[in-house]
């Protein structure tokens, strides 16, 4: 009986070791594709903003600031 139980205990490390792979793979993966997204968002962003706010001369920073009220407080 023995033989079977530490059998048993073996597959299930093994399952386990298989599935943490399996886990840090697919975790690893999404933060680099939420990396990359929001990183994409940002460059979009600034873009808007310093294609359709910043005034002549502003940096895209100063016209988020001004955009945003921080300037006037």
């Amino acid at each position: 009986m023995s033989k079977i139980v530490e059998a048993n205990e073996k597959i299930a490390e093994k399952v386990v070791q298989g599935y943490k792979k399996i886990e840090n793979g697919v975790v690893s993966g999404y933060q680099k594709i939420e990396t990359g997204v929001v990183a994409g968002f940002g460059k979009v962003a600034d873009k808007c903003v310093e294609t359709l706010f910043a005034r002549e001369g502003e940096t895209v920073e100063d016209a988020k600031k001004r955009l945003s009220g921080e300037l006037q407080r």
